[in-house]
Order: structure tokens, then sequence, then C-alpha cells
């Protein structure tokens, strides 16, 4: 899900939270605590199918208050609950500005492409998509380019448009750097070399991007050239609001402004006890300043508005404040059971996780295992820079350091392709298509129509080739 590019950026907050339960003196919650979580899933999942009309009136107050069940049990029930729910609440605040921030210089951008819609072209577009995920990070290439996309091929698109751009520009695409989607800037701060992963994922990537261009391009040859008239097909580009791009550059460049990046740099969390650092109040207030000289023909071009922003603002303080014992139970287990683990075990079960929880301390909690099963410790930047080259097993047979790292790194960032929770950007593709008046499929259509027949192949291939030998 949500994966939170800057979230995991502190390691004193999100990452912190992910392993605070290794520490001798904290309890793990019971099992049952997991419950809100697995029913705000199906809530989610359900709500807009079977009972729209309360889902869409009440969704907000059902997600806070399904948060609140596991924060008052956090807060009077658990020792340091309320620092853990600290953390968790830095982690959202993170994740909140970082997507407000991108939402909103996005929506001051507009570009056209005096092109009609078809395979060619989308196959491009979604291409071109994947590569800018690596450099703006998912959310940014996601909301830069889905109103082009639905623009161009207004009155012949189709559900699938839009799930195949969720997999490939939302997801998979931003797979190659630290830049393009959390728990890979996550292991970037942890010592992962930034360019490791580019070296690493590369050929699985090609493999799984190119092959999905090519399945949605035969899906898209079959829909046809629509209702509407074909505009001018000179093919030129226009960009209305260009000047919102310096924005984008700010907020990458706010994304680095750590302590564990940069040190001196100021940490409110430890000078005033603020649940956010300087990081997020430069992206909050890059969102408010880019508002505000947003190109206004280039916002009514995007017909913007907070809708979407608003509607995963809410629904994910319920997700964050719920899966907190979820990733405390999860870590626990990958801790246990460090000796165990396999590479096959860290790549499905990261990857399954990663697809319906938040990606970044799941990432955390294998790659803790995993390095654990080497003798290295995940907060010796030496040790995982060595973890990274590759070293030997003591078991026979079993594969080289660097191999798990490749397997947690790649089911991470592509299983986030799994639901619509299972990366920040695509519930708000969903919801922006939506208003869009475009026909998206329900939460569990999705998951059965298209990322278990489409993904699970390419990812069992990619388990086949990289992890079984």
């Amino acid at each position: 899900m949500l994966k939170t590019l800057i979230a995991v950026a502190n390691q004193g907050t999100a990452a912190g939270a992910a392993v605070h339960f290794l520490h001798p003196s904290h309890h793990l919650p019971p099992v049952w605590l997991a419950a809100p979580f697995m029913l705000l899933l199906l809530m989610i999942a359900t709500g807009p199918l079977l009972y729209s009309h309360f889902w869409e009136h009440h969704y907000h107050k059902v997600s806070i208050g399904l948060g609140s069940i596991v924060a008052s049990y956090y807060g009077f029930m658990m020792d340091e609950g309320a620092h853990i729910l600290m953390h968790s609440l830095e982690e959202y605040l993170s994740f909140l500005a970082l997507i407000t921030a991108l939402f909103v210089v996005s929506g001051g951008i507009l570009i056209r492409i005096e092109r009609r819609g078809n395979p060619f072209v989308n196959g491009a577009l979604l291409f071109a998509g994947a590569l800018f995920s690596n450099l703006l990070g998912t959310t940014g290439a996601s909301m830069l380019l889905i109103r082009t996309y639905i623009r161009i091929n207004e009155g012949r698109i189709k559900a699938f448009h839009i799930v195949f751009f969720i997999f490939i520009v939302s997801n998979i695409g931003g797979a190659l750097t630290p830049i393009g989607d959390p728990p890979l800037f996550l292991g970037f701060l942890k010592g992962v070399p930034f360019f490791w992963v580019m070296k690493k994922v590369l050929f699985p990537w090609m493999i799984t991007v190119v092959g999905l261009i090519l399945i949605f391009m035969v899906l898209d040859s079959r829909a046809g050239r629509g209702e509407m008239p074909a505009p001018e097909q000179s093919g030129r580009v226009t960009i209305t609001g260009a000047h919102s791009f310096l924005f984008f550059a700010v907020v990458i460049v706010a994304v680095f402004l750590d302590p564990a990046v940069i040190s001196g740099v100021p940490s409110f969390q430890t000078m005033l006890y603020l649940p956010f650092g300087i990081r997020e109040l430069i992206m909050f207030t890059v969102a408010f300043v880019a508002y505000k000289t947003a190109d206004k023909d280039a916002m009514k071009g995007n017909e913007f508005n907070f809708l979407p922003i608003r509607e995963v603002a809410f629904l994910f303080i319920g997700i964050f404040a719920t899966m907190i014992p979820v990733l405390e139970l999860i870590g626990a287990y990958a801790s246990v059971n460090a000796r165990g683990l396999s590479v096959t075990h860290c790549y499905w079960l990261t990857g399954a996780l990663s697809g319906v929880l938040d990606n970044a301390p799941t990432y955390l909690s294998f790659l803790s295992g995993a390095s654990g099963k080497f003798g290295m410790d995940i907060n010796s930047v030496s040790d995982i820079q060595k973890f990274a080259e590759g070293v030997s097993s003591k078991v026979h047979g079993d594969a080289t350091s660097d191999i798990y790292l490749m397997a947690i790194s790649l089911a991470s960032v592509f299983f986030g392709s799994l639901t619509y929770i299972g990366n920040a950007p695509n519930f708000m593709v969903r919801n922006i298509a939506s208003q869009a008046n475009v026909d998206v499929p329900g939460f569990l259509e999705y998951i059965y129509k298209y990322s278990l027949p489409v993904l699970i192949p390419f990812f069992a291939l990619l388990w086949w080739l990289f992890f079984t030998c």
C-alpha cells in the first residue's frame, strides 16, 4: 500500500516503529487486535458495492473509528504504546505531506498530446510513465500523467486502461531507484548503494514492464476508436503551467532532507517533540504555494479538486492505525524465524503482505530477518553494504545475501499493484478516474479479474527465473 516515500526516511519514525517490538521489554499485541484492520479492508472492498450510500457518507467515520480502537488499546493497555502511536502519526503525516504536495503540484500542470489514444501511443505513454516513476516517485508520475492518459482516450477508455496504468506507472515502474518507492529509499538509508537496485532489478523490471505493455496493447487494439471524434493528429505535445515542475524538484530534494542522510538537518521531532520535521513542513508549504500560484487554465483543464486526496487522507489514517499490530506480529514472525527464511519465503511473504500492508515496514521486517540469518545487523550501514554485495550462506546450496535483498526489494514494490491499497497512488488514480466518469473495477473485481490472472503469472515467472537457483 502506500506506500510512503518519505515516511520511512527517518530511522526513528516509521522504520523504528516497525522494529520496536524487537526490544525485549516490549510485548506483542494480542492477535485479535488485527481484527479492526481486517474489518476495514473488508469494508473498503464491499462498501462501494453493497452499501454505497452508507459508505459514501460515512467512510471517514468508519476509518477513524476502527483506527481509534487500536489507538486506544495501545494508548492505555500497551507498554510504550504512546511512543509507538507517535511513530505511526509521524509516518502518516510524512505520507500525507508527500502525496498532498505531489497531488497539488501535478494538478497545476496540464499536458496535452494532440493524438488520439491507440495501442502504440498508450503503450509509449505507459513506458514513459514507468521511467518517470523512478525520477518523480510512483505518486508523482501517476498524478502527472493520469489526466493526460484519460484525456487522449476519451470516449474509448475502458476499465483495463486504468488497471494497467496502476500496474505499470503507480507501482512496478518505480522499482529502479530509491526515489521510486518507499522501501527502496529505506534500503538506501540503511546502506544499500543508490544504483544497486537498478543493477539487480533492471532485467526483471524490463521483463515485467514490457510484458504488461504488450498484453495491454493487445487489449487496447480491441477497444476501437470510441464515439468521440479524433482530435488533430499532429502529435504535438503542449504543457501549460510548466513552472510547477520547479515544485517537483523542491519535493524530491526535500525527500533527502533527513538527519539520516544529511547530518545537521534539524529534526522538529527531537527539538520540539512535534510529529513532523523540516521535510514535512517544506512539502506542506510547497502544496500551499503551488496551489496559490498554479496556472488557472491548467487547473481547469485538469478539473482539479481535493476530493481524491480527501478520501485517501481519511482512509489511510485508519489503515495506518489499524495495521500497527499486524506489522508488529509480522515483524516478530520474521525475527523469530530468521534462520528458516529462504529466498522463496522472503519473496512471496514480502510480496503478499506488501499488497495489503505498508510495504516499507514489511520490507524492513524481512530485511531484518534476512540480514540476521547472515549474522548481520540491520542498523549497521557497513553490514547492509556487505549484505548488498553478496555474502555466502553457511547453509549448503542457499542463495547469497544479495539474492535475498533482490527478492525483498522486487517483491515489496511489484506486489503493491495487487490491490488498490497496495500503494497510495493506486487509490488516487482510481478516484481521479472515477471522477472523470471512467468505468473502474471495484476492490474485489480489481483483484480477481485483473491482478491475480495478469500479475501472478509474471511474479511466478520472476520467482522461477531469479530465485529458485
